[in-house]
């Protein structure tokens, strides 16, 4: 079974750096693990790494497609898969949990897309007829799907049409033998690198991007770019975008911990001085 490595943690605990240090002990690749750095011209409020900082360590997914483009997980996980077959010592580093785990583990995405021609056949149905209709078609389904949940009921009625939602494999099977290192900070220490990045990602020019992507008719529905696009349009302040960003991006890492802590079975250590030789030791035996 294929090894793999990945290095998750919340948005500004210090993944890249120590990532690079990791990758060249070992001669790995990096794959990126974040939802958002595949979007060409998305990099500062992504906090994309630059040239300089990947020090010639080969990194895969990032700046992979045009920020106007659709991408999704189940495309990242089919590329990602392909990458790690090639790679001699794969190491994903991220902050995108469901992305990175549907890589790692046997999810399957297989089955139609959203459909809203679909959906509109069903528009006279309220919550509970809906479940009802689910019961019939896929009751083990329905039994882990609550009726208010439309939108899943829905996608659970189309994968009855085909491969059952509830006959589908499971999601938390290994696809390969991998080691998790989570990177932590404490709390008050992550908030502070949260707010000190923002304010350097302003004085860099974030705005100028955000601005450069609007006058490409590109407004991306991402953390940053979303505040900065409501200063712009004139319903917040430049400074009441700033602190909304600011707040949103710690509200951000408290979903992320909660996600690592609770979804991914991992390798907790904290980003300190000493974390870069615990995590040499943890997988000196391993790669």
């Amino acid at each position: 079974m294929k090894k793999v490595v990945a290095i998750v943690g919340p948005t500004a605990v210090g993944k890249t750096s120590l990532s690079i240090k990791v990758a060249q002990t070992f001669q790995a690749e990096i794959i990126n693990g974040d939802s958002t750095q595949v979007y060409q011209g998305l990099d500062l409020g992504t906090a994309k790494i630059t040239v300089k900082e990947k020090a010639g360590v080969i990194h895969h997914l990032i700046d992979h497609v045009a920020a106007s483009e659709e991408y999704d997980v189940s495309r990242y996980q089919e590329e990602a898969r392909k990458l790690i077959e090639k790679i001699e010592h794969p190491l994903i580093v991220g902050g995108t949990g469901f992305y990175i785990k549907a890589v790692l583990d046997d999810y399957d995405f297989r089955g139609p897309k959203r459909d809203f021609k679909k959906e509109n056949l069903y528009h006279e149905y309220n919550n509970q007829e809906l479940h009802q209709i689910l019961i019939k078609k896929d009751p083990q389904s329905a039994q882990n799907i609550h009726p208010n949940n439309r939108r899943r009921v829905l996608r659970a009625l189309f994968l009855a049409e085909g491969i059952k939602r509830s006959a589908r494999r499971k999601k938390d099977k290994p696809r390969y033998q991998y080691k998790i290192i989570y990177l932590t900070l404490p709390r008050e220490e992550l908030y502070r690198r949260i707010e000190t990045r923002a304010d350097i990602m302003m004085k860099k020019g974030f705005l100028e991007e955000v601005i450069a992507l609007r006058n490409k008719g590109i407004k991306p529905n991402i953390l940053g770019y979303r505040e900065m696009n409501q200063y712009l349009e004139g319903t917040l302040t430049k400074e009441e975008a700033l602190t909304l960003m600011k707040r949103n991006t710690r509200r951000y890492a408290k979903r992320q911990e909660t996600f690592f802590n609770n979804q991914m079975q991992t390798i907790k250590i904290n980003n300190d001085e000493q974390a870069f030789d615990k995590i040499i030791k943890e997988l000196a035996l391993f790669w």
